[in-house]
């Protein structure tokens, strides 16, 4: 991969370092808004851990922080020019916090990972090109774009590049890392490898985690699965699709323990 860092510079004036600033502006908008995201954010305690699982350039990161000080977010992303962006916003604006270059999975290894240079959101172990093309058109259409300005943007926006990625596990990055603290907010959004992230959460780390925010594929029943297995966990848990998203697959949950 060749693409560059660029730097954005945010509303209050902070600068942050990316692969593309109409993506990270994007992915910046949705940390401001008061989603999901920012209602797990409000429940972060002084001493809590906030993992943020599929960290992309730190955006969520960052919010987390800034909502919460004294919080020690620890964010994992695998792809290596994004890691690099993620590594230093998180070393300008995250007081504390902790860049892991690695995917989170359902056990350790090294696995294939498809990295989209001009979408790096949508980069994955699970990366369908296909898919990932149409929800970026249904997004497109339902934000009031012509089809015109679509075909236009989506041409070659999901020609991917394979690598190599280290992956880790929930349970071995808290023991790594932060073996006592409580996990006030447990962040995924990992294009479809969202029940890998679970099922790499052994048994023993199940009650320190208070919270998970997750972006979640409704493919092959996923939606239900991924809730199922939260709910079997002890929380309560609440689905939503964005009015943008409507017609894809992709979902918001927030699980909180009764």
């Amino acid at each position: 991969m060749t693409t560059a860092a660029q730097q954005l510079r945010l509303d209050d004036g902070r600068s942050v370092a990316c692969i593309s600033p109409a993506e990270a502006r994007m992915l910046w908008n949705e940390m401001v808004d008061d989603g999901f995201y920012r209602q797990a954010a409000a429940t972060l305690r002084p001493g809590d851990v906030a993992l943020d699982i599929g960290a992309n350039i730190g955006l969520s990161a960052m919010m987390f922080a800034d909502t919460a000080p004294g919080v020690r977010v620890i964010a994992a992303e695998p792809a290596p020019l994004t890691y690099d962006c993620l590594h230093r916003n998180m070393s300008a604006h995250v007081p504390g916090g902790l860049a892991l270059e690695a995917a989170i999975g359902a056990e350790p290894g090294v696995l294939p990972f498809t990295v989209y240079p001009r979408a790096t959101a949508n980069s994955s172990l699970y990366a369908d090109k296909a898919a990932d093309d149409e929800a970026t058109r249904v997004f497109l259409r339902n934000s009031g774009l012509p089809d015109d300005a679509i075909t236009m943007i989506t041409e070659g926006l999901h020609d991917g590049e394979q690598i190599d990625v280290e992956v880790t596990t929930v349970s071995a990055l808290l023991a790594k890392h932060d073996p006592t603290a409580e996990v006030g907010v447990l962040k995924i959004d990992v294009e479809r490898a969202e029940f890998d992230v679970l099922m790499g959460i052994d048994d023993a780390d199940w009650p320190r985690i208070r919270s998970v925010v997750a972006e979640v594929h409704d493919r092959n029943n996923g939606l239900a699965r991924f809730c199922d297995v939260l709910t079997a966990r002890g929380f309560t848990t609440r689905a939503r699709q964005d009015p943008s998203l409507a017609g894809t697959e992709l979902h918001e949950v927030y699980a909180t323990r009764d």
